[in-house]
């Protein structure tokens, strides 16, 4: 949805099938990273931890990654692993945002009240939220605003040492 390239991602309509991390040159400039996703798989529960486990090695061997979207699906309630995963995500200090997706597949109210009742039972957890954002790839609801976050990521400057080399 965000390249505007159909078929530039592999999906299955089987969650978890996918294992691979695909990473994705945007203009020449910087990268969109696909990692597989975390939870519910038709898989054992050793292969769910491996899989765990090689996500979260990525995401802390990643000093250069500016922000993880993390998405959810709008039609839902908070899942444990999901609360799990961003209590983690807050633990080790990694920034992110929260991408509810799927959202066409609701009425306007009720994806209002789903992804609100979502973020509130965050806030029970959490003195703030982090962004979020409301999405379809469907109806391409909710692309500008991250294509627009995006951009004020990529043009923030880097943290400069005192001996002049950039941080990432």
């Amino acid at each position: 949805m965000l390249t505007g390239k159909k078929g530039l991602a592999m999906t299955s309509s089987t969650p978890g099938k996918t294992l691979l991390i695909n990473h994705f040159l945007i203009n020449e400039e910087w990268y969109l990273v696909d990692l597989p996703g975390y939870g519910y798989a038709q898989r054992s529960k050793d292969s769910r931890a491996d899989i765990s486990r090689i996500i979260k090695d990525y995401i802390l061997r990643r000093p250069q990654m500016t922000c993880l979207f993390l998405l959810i699906d709008g039609r839902h309630k908070p899942q444990k692993n999901d609360l799990a995963f961003m209590d983690w995500l807050g633990e080790n200090e990694v920034p992110f945002c929260i991408v509810f997706t799927k959202l066409d597949k609701l009425s306007p109210n009720a994806a209002k009240v789903s992804t609100a009742n979502y973020c509130a039972e965050l806030l029970d957890r959490w003195e703030e939220l982090p962004p979020v954002f409301r999405t379809s790839s469907v109806d391409k609801r909710g692309r500008n605003e991250i294509l627009d976050y995006i951009e004020q990521l990529t043009k923030l400057p880097l943290d400069v040492e005192e001996e002049g080399e950039p941080q990432a």
